[in-house]
């Protein structure tokens, strides 16, 4: 009878502890360490705690008893995350493609007000060089850029007429900066990932300041003259030069004629494709344009920026204000730079967790690995139960030294 009591009490416990692990693990079916998903990352557990804490316990002693988490809990936790509002119990969120949510869609509660002063502390740092990049490419600006010997002959080439701007200098940085970082926002408050905002304007914040101090630290080097440099030099038409070396003899305004120097490379064109490049890559992580799926609609989207840095670089040949070659370096220096950016802060926008940054799965993977140490070594016993194990039937028996408590009739 005291065998069939023992029986009744394992079978009792092994179906609340399978009820409690199934419980935990809808709950939790992304931090769970035994729990694989083709769509979710995967972190390394412990395999020697887990098997440790399969093991029955010895006869005579007492196993904490576990307490599993309410459902109403947030998952999350606080810090102004709120938790989800609804249970996770028995279903999964889906995204609109029918896939279920990967762990950083389910637990996607980084705020500006819960994670933004932690995020700005950790790339500090990268914001302070980031105002070294726009001192420093203030100063490219203010230095006067190298003459190049610009002779009688040459200036057939350099005769076309001089005109204004069909894109506008402060034009660029809106369609370069402003644009892609209203995207990023309104992503961001959809989301609600501060950790992809931070990222998206600080990723495009590089790449444009970058491309900027590139561009201007050639154009300073070379010193090309403009297709329009002769009525830079020669306002009113009268042309001089040097009558042993043939070289011009300006004497059109300063600023102009240093303007003039400037035209390797184009600053229009790298600044654009350095802000929509970056947009570019942007929008094909987030619309999963390589999902081999065969939505050629989304390529579209993806190529729809790049058309618009493409137009502004081609105004610049139309306004005479570079050459065909200085369009093409400038776009290629602009989408290089952008294209290593993006990949610094950014996963290949073929990769499964492509959504987000590195910096969040990198976050996510961190406090997937301190819950499951805290699951595995920290668990918080509520109450004790005495599980009495007989010789034979898992446990290790000890041998009784006490000869008089342990004497069998």
């Amino acid at each position: 009878m005291a065998v069939f009591g023992t029986a009744c009490s394992h079978l009792l416990l092994l179906v609340f502890h399978a009820y409690a692990f199934q419980t935990v693990k809808r709950l939790y079916p992304l931090i769970i360490p035994n729990y694989h998903h083709p769509s979710t990352t995967h972190f390394p557990h412990d395999a020697d705690a887990d098997e440790a804490a399969n093991q029955p316990p010895a006869a005579g002693t007492t196993r904490p008893a576990i307490a599993t988490p309410s459902i109403a809990e947030p998952i999350c936790g606080g810090g102004g995350c709120g938790g989800l509002e609804e249970p996770l119990v028995g279903k999964r969120r889906r995204r609109k493609n029918g896939r279920p949510d990967t762990m950083a869609d389910v637990l996607g509660c980084y705020t500006i007000k819960s994670h933004g002063t932690k995020v700005a502390r950790l790339h500090m740092y990268d914001w302070i060089i980031l105002l070294l990049l726009a001192v420093i490419d203030g100063l490219l600006n203010i230095i006067e850029p190298f003459h190049r010997f610009v002779g009688r002959d040459m200036m057939t080439d350099l005769r076309y007429p001089l005109k204004g701007n069909t894109v506008p200098f402060w034009a660029v940085p809106l369609i370069g900066i402003v644009l892609p970082c209203a995207i990023f926002g309104g992503i961001y408050f959809k989301k609600k990932n501060f950790y992809d905002l931070h990222h998206g304007i600080l990723g495009i914040l590089y790449s444009v300041l970058i491309t900027a101090v590139i561009t201007d630290a050639i154009k300073d080097g070379v010193g090309r003259p403009r297709p329009d440099f002769f009525w830079r030099c020669f306002p009113d038409g009268k042309d001089v030069y040097d009558n042993v070396t043939t070289g011009v003899i300006c004497h059109g305004e300063k600023s102009v004629i240093k303007e003039g120097h400037k035209s390797f490379p184009s600053g229009h064109s790298s600044w654009s494709f350095a802000g929509l490049g970056f947009l570019a890559w942007y929008l094909a992580g987030k619309i999963t344009v390589f999902d081999r799926r065969g939505h050629v609609a989304k390529l579209c989207i993806v190529f729809l920026p790049l058309l618009t840095a493409a137009l502004v670089a081609v105004s610049r040949v139309d306004d005479y204000w570079h050459h065909w070659q200085d369009v093409f370096a400038g776009s290629l220096i602009g989408l290089t730079v952008a294209s290593f950016c993006y990949l610094q802060f950014f996963p290949y926008p073929y990769d499964a967790d492509a959504f987000w940054p590195h910096a969040y799965t990198f976050q996510l993977a961190e406090a997937s690995r301190n819950n499951n140490t805290a699951n595995s070594y920290s668990v918080r016993p509520t109450g004790f139960e005495t599980v009495n194990v007989p010789e034979g039937h898992g446990g290790i028996a000890l041998r009784d030294t006490n000869l008089e408590a342990g004497r069998r009739p």
